[in-house]
């Protein structure tokens, strides 16, 4: 997989804004960070019920 360098994302970026404009790219980004911020949520989540179900239990 190749490498990608600060040249080539500013010209994605420099695509995208010509394609989607400045303010739907804004919408975008917005929608991308919900996305990846709930992504983390279920990932931490699935994380503490796998270490639950695999934690023994103390009997007092």
């Amino acid at each position: 997989m190749p490498n990608i360098g600060w040249p080539e994302l500013m010209v994605i970026l420099i695509i995208a804004l010509l394609i989607f404009g400045p303010a739907r790219l804004a919408g975008i980004g917005g929608a991308m960070g919900r996305a990846i911020r709930e992504f983390r949520g279920a990932v931490r989540d699935a994380e503490n019920e796998v270490e639950k179900s695999t934690t023994p239990e103390k009997r007092t």
